[in-house]
């Protein structure tokens, strides 16, 4: 008999329809640092765990001391609390094809028979910002009444159109299939920071989070993430700007080792005039080498190309 994706139940546990919050590492680390930070905050019971070892086709092999061995399946596992009533689901890993969606159905499954009542989730918004400005957070969600209430109860910004990746937005579209409310609240990041652990996102979904679910956390470890990173933010803007040659570089950003947001803007007029003429591909690709930016925006570059050959 062929193995299969498995739930495995640690312990019962009483509870009447929840909120469910679930997250997958992603762009910044945002979903999954927002979701697990809230998880240790409130002490979170581990309850439940998903067993994709049928599935896991391992790309890397583990060393230790001259010797390998094949690394473990990634954890997918259950938490919850009382007062508030919250399930909790972290993917140590996003996964992909049939295992992706034997995942959420399993995960679905279980919030159905919890009786979960709504299922939020969370995600990055690369945009052409500087590390030092206020990360925004964006929502979109599977109803209308819900996309209205977050906008004029919680000041929680709508993404009007886009794409969300992973399964931290696939699972939206699967949650409505079955009659689960669903939400996923995104916060802007730095488009050239992609990579980079972005504790300030994460601390405007959880603040966004607190609101809505009328919880309270403490943000004393995040705050002092939030420095970490910006001080390692000042030091990518700043090899960026030593890859720029000085001719290059405006006189009145000379003294910030910042990309000016001008630049940033341009880029994206520049990727607006792409999309109708492809000949402007190639003053779009001068400018993102000129500011050391094309690796951030390769992907995004190359889809101009890819939607012309469909």
């Amino acid at each position: 008999m062929e193995r299969d994706i498995r739930l495995i139940i640690h312990r019962r546990i009483d509870i009447r329809e929840p909120v469910m919050l679930v997250a997958w590492p992603g762009m910044g680390n945002v979903a999954l640092g927002s979701i697990d930070y809230i998880r240790r905050q409130l002490r979170a019971i581990r309850f439940a765990e998903i067993d994709i070892s049928a599935y896991f086709i391992p790309d890397r092999v583990i060393v230790e001391e001259g010797l390998v061995r094949f690394p473990r399946p990634p954890s997918h596992t259950f938490y919850y609390t009382k007062n508030p009533d919250l399930i909790i689901f972290e993917g140590e890993e996003q996964v992909g094809g049939k295992a992706g969606v034997k995942l959420i159905d399993t995960i679905l499954g279980l919030a159905q028979e919890l009786r979960v009542n709504r299922l939020y989730a969370g995600a990055a918004f690369p945009m052409p910002i500087y590390h030092t400005d206020p990360s925004l957070v964006y929502g979109v969600t599977t109803s209308p009444y819900l996309r209205d209430v977050l906008l004029r109860d919680y000041g929680v910004r709508i993404m009007d159109n886009g794409q969300i990746s992973g399964l931290n937005g696939l699972i939206l579209s699967y949650a409505q299939k079955r009659g689960i409310e669903a939400c996923c609240l995104l916060a802007t990041i730095p488009i050239y920071a992609v990579n980079v652990y972005n504790p300030k996102a994460c601390k405007a979904i959880i603040q966004t989070l607190e609101r809505i679910l009328k919880i309270k956390v403490g943000f004393t470890e995040l705050d002092l993430a939030i420095e970490e990173m910006e001080r390692r933010m000042k030091m990518i803007e700043e090899q960026i700007r030593s890859i720029t040659p000085r001719e290059d570089i405006p006189k009145e950003t000379e003294e910030e080792g910042e990309i000016p947001k001008y630049v940033l803007l341009r880029i994206e007029r520049l990727f607006e005039e792409a999309k109708k003429d492809k000949s402007k591909a190639y003053e779009l690709k001068r400018e993102l080498d000129r500011w050391g930016l094309f690796k951030s925006y390769e992907d995004r570059f190359l889809d101009l190309f890819k939607r012309e050959e469909l």
